[in-house]
């Protein structure tokens, strides 16, 4: 029954972990480390999965056994019920001093094994630029102290084990002891096949004794994993990923951007983007440009609500996206990210991973990105399996890849987030060209690392310090020498 119910219990509390997770905010797994997440998937869950039930399991069989030996020995010698309760005191407070201090110490031992956890993750992530600087013999130290630190935290609770074995073996002793002493003070009224009962089962208490106290603080240790669970579980969620009463499939239809007094951050009381009002027609082209740290990509952030507004409202064709769902909403937003994101998997899979679009369609996309050729030359064609990362793609081929996927979705709000900030020029020449013309009627907004890039956009963002201090076309702006944007294009080698 414990098994059956702690499987149950464990089965629960992993979907609602994992369910709680996959939906926290960003903010969520910017401060907490990857190593802590690890620990509780793993180390946790396996506790309940498999520690938990056997020990509910065994304290229950300890306690009726030394419950039945108790009355076995009461019932043969009554007068033994005079010292169940001195014998029963000393073993209470003996129990609540070692289960208080071992729950101490394996709460230090979860806590100092999560730093391993991340230690290695980072380890294997960064491998290759961990050999190029030379530094593995560094990294194996690290890791080699983390589990160091680790160990010197586990000791103190075998120490404490010991400890309380000591103590328990002398309580058993005495059960013993009494049991055969009054045994031996009755024997003119008592039976003997009694007196052997008796005493054969105060023999076994001991070990008994021990471990039940023992599993008793094993359950209340490892009860904590049940707690550091429970934690997680209830981490502040995202938006609802669909609303009934959201846009039909048909939204947005012209990409028209508005945003009123917009305010974002990532703290509450630290706004990145401050009081940011403009309006953003159909088919325009708006070029975002400032400084690092001005608020630019915190702009994309808010657009895709994985930063919420602290205040005002963004607009995508008159409907405050505040008030639909987040699937409802980022399904119709494209972006083509400044670090090209690729999963393992084939390329068809990368590019249509929900299977709508037929081979025809991708083709076509792949065409205007310009890859076709690199494709139709690949032996397995879209099959090609794509590496973690898209490890076995150039820079170049990864972004071009996204830009397929771009292609493919087509929708009338398009981000470009730096796009080109990591590829070599003839790349960017190939992606500029293929935007000009295949977004001409989308609403394209650029987050511009090269001014280049933007010059013939229909408008200029010019952001600073989180706030918007220049909004005009970008030949406007460069005929006033006063501009911050002026200055920039200087800075640039664009105008003398």
């Amino acid at each position: 029954m414990p098994f059956l119910a702690g499987w149950r219990a464990a089965r629960i509390l992993h979907e609602l972990l994992l369910g709680k997770v996959l939906k926290a905010p960003l903010q969520f797994f910017e401060v907490t480390p990857l190593g802590r997440i690890l620990s509780r998937f793993s180390k946790d869950v396996d506790v309940v999965d498999t520690s938990l039930p056997s020990e509910f399991s065994d304290v229950m069989y300890c306690a009726s056994e030394v419950l039945g030996t108790l009355f076995v020995i009461s019932y043969s010698t009554p007068i033994f019920l005079a010292v169940i309760l001195p014998i029963g005191i000393v073993y209470y407070v003996i129990q609540r001093f070692y289960v208080a201090s071992s729950r101490q110490l394996k709460r230090l031992e979860s806590v100092s094994r999560s730093p391993i956890y991340s230690h290695f993750g980072e380890s294997i992530t960064g491998a290759q630029t961990i050999r190029a600087y030379g530094v593995t013999q560094r990294f194996i130290e690290e890791s080699e102290h983390g589990v160091d630190h680790n160990q010197a935290c586990y000791y103190p609770s075998c120490i404490a084990n010991r400890w309380l074995a000591i103590r328990l073996e002398m309580i058993g002793n005495l059960i013993i002891f009494f049991a055969a002493l009054f045994a031996v003070l009755s024997r003119e009224t008592i039976n003997p096949g009694i007196v052997g009962l008796s005493i054969s089962y105060s023999l076994q208490i001991t070990q008994t004794l021990n471990w039940l106290v023992r599993m008793t603080s094993e359950v209340e240790t490892n009860i904590v994993a049940v707690e550091r669970i429970k934690e997680y579980a209830e981490t502040k969620q995202e938006a609802p990923w669909t609303v009934p009463s959201g846009p039909g499939s048909t939204w947005p239809e012209t990409g028209a951007l508005q945003l009123e007094r917009l305010s974002l951050g990532y703290r509450s009381d630290e706004p990145a983007l401050r009081d940011l009002t403009c309006v953003v027609a159909p088919g325009d082209k708006l070029g975002i440009v400032g400084r690092t740290g001005a608020g630019k990509s915190t702009l994309t952030l808010g657009l895709f609500r994985i930063v919420e507004a602290m205040s005002g409202k963004i607009l995508i064709d008159g409907i405050d996206i505040s008030t639909i769902g987040l699937h409802q909403l980022r399904s119709k937003i494209t972006i083509i990210p400044q670090d090209p994101v690729l999963f393992a998997g084939t390329l068809r899979m990368n590019l249509d991973p929900f299977e709508v679009y037929s081979d025809e369609d991708i083709w076509r996309s792949l065409e205007h990105a310009h890859l076709k050729a690199f494709v139709q030359g690949l032996q397995a064609g879209l099959l090609h399996e794509i590496s973690e990362g898209g490890e076995n793609l150039s820079v170049g081929q990864r972004q071009l890849v996204c830009l397929a996927r771009a292609l493919l979705r087509k929708t009338p709000l398009l981000i470009l987030d730096e796009a080109t900030a990591a590829v070599d020029l003839e790349t960017d020449e190939l992606i500029q060209k293929t935007i000009r013309s295949e977004f001409a009627s989308c609403t394209v907004l650029t987050i511009a690392h090269r001014l280049n890039t933007i010059m013939d956009s229909t408008r200029v963002m010019v952001l600073d310090r989180g706030q918007l201090v220049e909004y005009a076309p970008p030949q406007q702006l460069l005929q006033d020498k006063n501009s911050i944007f002026y200055g920039m294009a200087k800075d640039a080698g664009l105008v003398n």
